[in-house]
């Protein structure tokens, strides 16, 4: 058993700037809240771990992420709260004894020993016995494909490979937990790809915990069994990547997770005989039964909202039966899609078309200046509170 327990945990940073903050020098701008103890780079941060499960950590850069994982690897100090590993407290353990491992950005291979060095040395420095050590090596290199560079400096390897020796060199020393910070941030576009799929095969392979930084939320939703989405030190929003997709906590995390992000519009919520309507520009879009139930349920009252709608939700439309009119600024040729860039209802709106709905009402394809209607479902639509952009529905 791997499971890892954090219990409000904090950290807090010294706050020298203000000290060091020479007269008339411009302020640094930051959204961490500062006490009287210091900067808080990370706030009650509560998180229950399973067994061999895969959590992602993602986030924009400064949001505490990093920190959060080297405080599980006793590489920073806590502030606060507990950490349980296995159903030990290990806060004043040292690294070498929680019985974990960590992949760094950087790789951080030894450039004079070979592959076979590098992995062999974490378990020469913990004596075990020779034939051991050529065991797991043996084994880490066939899982990760990299036999035939054992004998090989890292000069001679391409990044993915090198990547792949510095996941190699942690998983011989059999962990209970494996750590990985931002693992793939400095490989090319196709490479990522690849190595996404090796650690998808690799986490099948080996019994470890996995607890995994990236602030590519590609990476969070392909990889992560749950993800944690946080946001200036705090957690916004714990879930599977399903759950996050169709129903974010709040404007910040449905903004972060998508691709092309959603579509956000200033829009008015009323009741009309007793059921919740949307008022957008001359359109009104009604919930479906199920954000019916939810908003009578939180007992939301009218008032002024967010409405957001992910542009894969929006339908383009003919003359016909027209809601909401736009511009067309872009339109990005995407292969199996079109992306389209309008300016409608004051703001930038992205849409995903479809190339098979070319054959429909635009069956020549889009022009800048062009006139677009369009329109979604009420089954589609997420709504947030204006002032503190939390979703009505939950």
């Amino acid at each position: 058993m791997a499971d890892v327990s954090l219990q409000h945990i904090k950290k807090v940073y010294p706050n020298s700037e203000s000290k060091k903050k020479k007269k008339g020098a411009p302020e640094k701008k930051t959204n961490l809240q500062i006490t009287e103890e210091g900067v808080l780079a990370v706030q009650d941060f509560n998180l229950e771990i399973k067994d061999k499960e895969f959590i992602v950590l993602v986030g924009p850069s400064g949001c505490g992420k990093s920190t959060t994982l080297r405080m599980v690897a006793g590489l920073e100090e806590i502030s606060g709260g507990e950490l349980h590993i296995d159903g030990r407290l290990v806060n004043d353990v040292e690294p070498k004894d929680r019985d974990i491992a960590m992949v760094f950005q950087s790789y951080a291979l030894y450039p004079h020993m070979t592959v076979k060095e590098n992995m062999e040395f974490p378990l020469k420095l913990k004596k075990v016995p020779k034939e051991e050590i050529d065991r797991r090596v043996k084994d880490a290199a066939e899982i990760l494909g990299i036999t035939q560079y054992l004998d090989r400096k890292p000069k001679a390897l391409s990044g993915g490979q090198r990547q792949r020796v510095a996941i190699g060199r942690a998983i011989v020393r059999e962990p209970k937990v494996l750590l990985m910070d931002e693992p793939l941030s400095n490989l090319d576009a196709k490479l990522r790809n690849q190595m996404r799929a090796e650690i998808i095969k690799l986490r099948q392979r080996i019994n470890s915990t996995f607890i995994y930084v990236t602030h590519d939320q590609t990476e969070a939703m392909t990889l992560g069994d749950r993800i944690v989405i946080m946001k200036d030190g705090v957690i916004q929003q714990i879930g599977t990547p399903q759950e996050v997709f169709d129903h974010p906590a709040n404007l910040f995390v449905a903004g972060f997770i998508g691709v092309p992000q959603m579509n956000f519009f200033e829009a008015e919520l009323v009741k009309q005989n007793g059921r919740y309507a949307v008022k957008l520009g001359d359109a009104l879009v009604v919930p479906s039964d199920e954000k019916q139930a939810n908003l009578t349920r939180n007992d939301v009252q009218p008032q002024r909202v967010t409405l957001g709608v992910r542009p894969e939700h929006i339908a383009l439309l003919g003359d016909g039966g027209q809601m909401l009119h736009g511009t067309v600024d872009v339109s990005e040729m995407m292969g199996s899609s079109v992306h389209l860039h309008l300016s409608a209802l004051g703001r930038d709106v992205i849409v995903i078309v479809s190339t098979m709905d070319l054959r429909g009402p635009h069956p020549a394809g889009f022009t800048s200046g062009q006139d677009i209607a369009f329109t979604f479902g009420g089954n589609v639509i997420h709504l947030f509170d204006r002032e503190t952009g939390k979703n009505l529905e939950r």
